[in-house]
């Protein structure tokens, strides 16, 4: 395993991480969990990710479950969680990052994880009802009272991550130092394009999700939506349209016959290009089986096979990152 800087701080955080997105307790129980997150702590991975809103916040309690079960020591891993949506729809309690409910979220948090402190915690939207002042003040005061170790943005503007590094800079307090938002090869343009000054200007890190496009880069939905995967889920409807874009499916089965060519499945390939990305400090990968994670994991050995001929092959097929 790989181990890269989150941005310019000093955690390091495995070039591949685990995360519990769509299948911890929808589909996987504790038992599967503590198989499936044994398998990735033995490959070398140290992140774990999660989220508040995640299964309604059964995510995490599965998650921390099969911590306990696990008996790792607590300084050999990193969990994380995101907060915006709220599991209560009342005023003060859901679609905020106002003061109040990000310092009982992370209490709820924790106690659904059973854990003292969190490593990184992640604003999951921003807020467009809430000063980012406030926010940044609310996380600060987190991490000083030893409730988090780092901060980050999931999904906001890189306006918004500047205003944020620059109010935390003025007032001298712990600044975010990660983004997560989606990256994989048929969604670039807010990695690649949008974040460019982010990256460079300020060092920050990246914990990139959905490296296969839910699902698509792995050539599973050529051929239609199959029975039992994600797309068929209760509450992923949304996924439909872009599980079933023929364009994306064209690209794919022209990619597979590089994989195959490189003698690497197609899943593997396309986590391998996402950490080609020296902006990427680590990809967040999911599995419902124990196997998807030891396939996952041999993603490490495909990198070095992405050269830049192959890259170059790669762009003609996917194109370059739309520029808006």
């Amino acid at each position: 395993m790989e181990y890269r800087h989150l941005g310019r701080s000093g955690i390091q955080v495995s070039a591949l991480s685990f995360g519990s997105w769509v299948t911890f307790y929808n589909q996987v129980d504790v038992d599967m969990a503590v198989q499936s997150m044994a398998a990735a702590y033995d490959a070398g991975v140290n992140f774990f990710d999660n989220a508040e809103s995640y299964a309604a916040g059964k995510s995490e309690e599965v998650m921390g479950q099969a911590i306990k079960k696990l008996g790792w020591r607590r300084s050999s891993f990193l969990v994380s969680s995101k907060f915006f949506w709220g599991l209560n729809k009342g005023v003060n309690e859901s679609n905020t990052l106002n003061r109040k409910y990000l310092l009982q979220a992370v209490d709820g948090s924790l106690k659904r994880f059973d854990l003292d402190y969190l490593d990184l915690i992640f604003c999951h939207r921003a807020d467009p009802d809430t000063p980012i002042e406030e926010t940044v003040w609310a996380m600060h005061n987190l991490i000083e009272r030893g409730k988090a170790l780092y901060w980050g943005t999931s999904m906001w503007s890189s306006g918004e991550i500047a205003a944020a590094i620059e109010i935390a800079e003025r007032h001298h307090l712990h600044k975010p130092v990660m983004e997560q938002t989606e990256y994989n090869m048929l969604s670039r343009t807010k990695m690649e394009v949008e974040y460019a000054r982010i990256f460079k200007e300020y060092g920050y890190g990246s914990t990139i999700w959905s490296p296969l496009a839910s699902g698509l880069l792995t050539g599973k939905y050529n051929n239609g939506i199959p029975v039992g995967s994600r797309g068929t889920l209760k509450g992923f409807e949304w996924l439909h349209d872009r599980l079933t874009d023929q364009n994306a499916i064209d690209r794919v089965r022209k990619l597979q016959g590089i994989a195959s060519d490189l003698g690497v499945t197609m899943a593997q390939m396309a986590i391998a290009w996402c950490l080609k990305n020296p902006n990427v400090s680590t990809v967040i990968t999911g599995a419902s089986r124990v196997e998807q994670v030891h396939e996952n994991m041999k993603a490490m050995d495909a990198l070095p096979k992405l050269t830049p001929d192959v890259m170059a092959a790669i762009e003609q097929i996917i194109g370059k990152p739309q520029v808006e």
